[in-house]
Protein backbone atom coordinates (compact mmCIF):
# COMPACT_ATOMS: atom_id res chain seq x y z
CA UNK A 1 0.00 0.00 0.00
CA UNK A 2 1.16 3.51 -0.78
CA UNK A 3 3.06 5.07 2.15
CA UNK A 4 1.22 8.38 1.85
CA UNK A 5 -2.15 6.61 2.03
CA UNK A 6 -1.10 4.86 5.23
CA UNK A 7 0.25 8.00 6.88
CA UNK A 8 -2.99 9.80 6.16
CA UNK A 9 -5.22 7.24 7.87
CA UNK A 10 -2.98 5.92 10.64
CA UNK A 11 -4.12 8.49 13.20
CA UNK A 12 -7.74 7.58 12.50
CA UNK A 13 -6.98 3.85 12.83
CA UNK A 14 -5.22 4.36 16.17
CA UNK A 15 -8.08 6.48 17.52
CA UNK A 16 -10.68 3.92 16.42
CA UNK A 17 -8.79 0.99 17.95
CA UNK A 18 -8.21 2.75 21.28
CA UNK A 19 -11.85 3.81 21.44
CA UNK A 20 -12.74 0.09 21.46
CA UNK A 21 -10.41 -0.65 24.41
CA UNK A 22 -7.17 0.56 25.96
CA UNK A 23 -4.18 -0.64 23.93
CA UNK A 24 -0.41 -0.84 24.25
CA UNK A 25 1.86 0.17 21.37
CA UNK A 26 2.76 -3.23 19.98
CA UNK A 27 -0.88 -4.31 20.18
CA UNK A 28 -1.76 -1.36 17.94
CA UNK A 29 0.92 -2.45 15.47
CA UNK A 30 -0.43 -6.01 15.45
CA UNK A 31 -4.06 -4.96 14.95
CA UNK A 32 -3.31 -2.49 12.17
CA UNK A 33 -0.93 -4.96 10.50
CA UNK A 34 -3.86 -7.35 10.09
CA UNK A 35 -5.25 -4.88 7.53
CA UNK A 36 -2.08 -3.34 6.06
CA UNK A 37 1.62 -3.49 6.83
CA UNK A 38 3.13 -0.93 9.20
CA UNK A 39 6.23 -0.84 11.35
CA UNK A 40 6.57 -0.26 15.08
CA UNK A 41 8.59 2.84 14.28
CA UNK A 42 5.50 4.42 12.76
CA UNK A 43 3.18 3.93 15.74
CA UNK A 44 5.28 5.08 18.68
CA UNK A 45 5.93 8.65 17.50
CA UNK A 46 2.24 8.93 16.63
CA UNK A 47 0.93 7.79 20.03
CA UNK A 48 3.46 10.04 21.79
CA UNK A 49 2.19 13.01 19.78
CA UNK A 50 -1.46 12.13 20.41
CA UNK A 51 -0.73 11.80 24.13
CA UNK A 52 1.04 15.18 24.15
CA UNK A 53 -2.00 16.69 22.38
CA UNK A 54 -4.30 15.34 25.11
CA UNK A 55 -6.03 12.71 22.97
CA UNK A 56 -4.69 9.85 25.10
CA UNK A 57 -3.77 9.32 28.70
CA UNK A 58 -1.32 6.55 29.61
CA UNK A 59 -0.80 4.09 32.41
CA UNK A 60 1.52 1.16 33.10
CA UNK A 61 0.26 -2.38 33.63
CA UNK A 62 2.26 -5.42 34.63
CA UNK A 63 2.77 -8.02 31.92
CA UNK A 64 3.35 -11.75 32.31
CA UNK A 65 5.55 -11.58 29.20
CA UNK A 66 8.15 -9.07 30.34
CA UNK A 67 8.34 -5.53 31.69
CA UNK A 68 5.21 -3.47 32.39
CA UNK A 69 3.40 -2.21 29.30
CA UNK A 70 2.36 1.37 28.66
CA UNK A 71 -1.32 1.45 27.77
CA UNK A 72 -3.01 4.25 25.86
CA UNK A 73 -6.51 5.28 26.92
CA UNK A 74 -8.51 7.60 24.69
CA UNK A 75 -9.71 10.80 26.37
CA UNK A 76 -12.91 12.76 25.74
CA UNK A 77 -10.87 15.05 23.50
CA UNK A 78 -9.64 11.96 21.64
CA UNK A 79 -13.20 10.69 21.17
CA UNK A 80 -14.21 14.08 19.77
CA UNK A 81 -11.25 14.02 17.36
CA UNK A 82 -12.11 10.46 16.31
CA UNK A 83 -15.65 11.57 15.43
CA UNK A 84 -14.35 14.48 13.37
CA UNK A 85 -11.88 12.24 11.51
CA UNK A 86 -14.48 9.51 10.89
CA UNK A 87 -16.85 12.11 9.42
CA UNK A 88 -14.06 13.58 7.26
CA UNK A 89 -12.99 10.09 6.13
CA UNK A 90 -16.56 9.22 5.14
CA UNK A 91 -16.88 12.36 3.03
CA UNK A 92 -13.45 11.84 1.50
CA UNK A 93 -13.96 8.19 0.56
CA UNK A 94 -17.44 8.94 -0.81
CA UNK A 95 -15.98 11.64 -3.06
CA UNK A 96 -13.13 9.44 -4.26
CA UNK A 97 -15.52 6.55 -4.92
CA UNK A 98 -17.79 8.81 -6.96
CA UNK A 99 -14.86 10.03 -9.05
CA UNK A 100 -13.69 6.45 -9.67
CA UNK A 101 -17.19 5.42 -10.73
CA UNK A 102 -17.31 8.33 -13.22
CA UNK A 103 -14.08 7.19 -14.88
Amino acid sequence: MNVQFKKGVLELCVLVLTSQKDRYGYELVEEISKKFEISEGTIYPLVRRLTKEGLFSTYLMESTEGPPRKYYKITEKGLEMKKVLVDEWSLFTKGVSEMLEEE
